[in-house]
């Protein structure tokens, strides 16, 4: 069983608990998602199946659109609202104060990872040292924040849509803009809108899942589509690397017409990332 599963995720379920649950609906042991959501979280979870696991890392790092509300004059462990509470301070602040700072927010800046996260640190899960309270400098990454769109401003909480690149944290982001306004601020409230051209009017409540949903990878990419002849044929069939006619990073090859590979753009050649059709080889 190959493919991918658009998912709505439901609040209070970890994105494991997902992949634990369609796995025994679909009767299939390889799944795997391409996008953590914390269990506060809802909205789109992308789900490959079978082959389609070794995608994982291409839709990963496809943009992803989120719709949050935070709160201001909060601040607990895990930088949203189910944390422990570890400041919190009355604050007033204008709707133009608000406003300016979100218009200002840098587009490109370096973002610390939230204690409460699954990166790995020397071998160990960040949220396994917070557990264990052992102190660990916590690393830090360039993020891009595409769009920061305000949606709702009550009292101090704020509502607002952000366009942001791979490995963005939307409670990081949120501290971040607080700290703008010289205050603490958590995340109460998150939905995933979309992920690269995945949108939440396509995806499915979990209860909702069969096997006619899957997606193939026709839809899933554009790429370009280069045909190829027999003897490229052949070391496509051996994993060989391929010269071809273009520029693009990632292509579709194709032969007799019938898309086989995905190949990605290595200096100049191309390299292939995944067979979609072994049957054809």
């Amino acid at each position: 069983m190959n493919g991918i599963l658009l998912v709505d995720k439901e609040k209070d379920m970890t994105s494991r608990d997902v992949v634990n649950e369609i796995s025994k609906i679909l009767h299939t042991k390889k799944v795997g998602h391409t996008g953590t959501l914390d269990p506060l979280a809802t909205g789109v979870l992308v789900v490959c199946l079978g082959n389609y696991t070794k995608l994982t890392s291409l839709l990963t790092s496809m943009e992803k659109e989120y719709i949050a509300t935070m709160k201001l004059g909060i601040l607990t462990d895990t930088l949203d609202i189910t944390g422990k509470v570890l400041k919190e301070e009355k604050v007033k602040i204008s709707s133009e104060e608000i406003k300016k700072v979100f218009a200002n927010f840098p587009k490109k800046y370096i973002q610390k990872v939230p204690l409460y996260s699954a990166v790995k640190v020397n071998g160990k899960r960040l949220y396994e040292y917070a557990r264990e309270n052992i102190e660990v400098t916590l690393p830090k990454k360039e993020v891009l924040i595409k769009k920061l769109e305000i949606i709702n401003i009550l009292d101090n909480t704020i509502t607002f849509k952000a366009l942001v690149s791979k490995g963005t944290y939307i409670r990081s982001l949120i501290n971040d803009l607080a700290s703008k306004l010289n205050t603490y601020g958590v995340m109460i409230d998150l939905r995933r809108i979309k992920q690269g051209n995945f949108m939440i009017e396509d995806c499915h409540k979990l209860k909702d899942i069969n096997e006619k949903m899957l997606i193939t990878v026709d839809k899933i990419f554009n790429y370009p589509v280069i045909n190829i002849n027999e003897e490229q044929l052949k070391k496509v069939n051996n994993g060989n690397m391929l010269k071809l006619d273009c520029h693009d990073e990632f292509v579709f090859v194709s032969f007799n017409n019938k898309k086989i590979a995905i190949y990605q753009k290595n200096q100049n050649l191309y390299r292939i990332v995944f067979k979609i059709n072994s049957e054809v080889l």
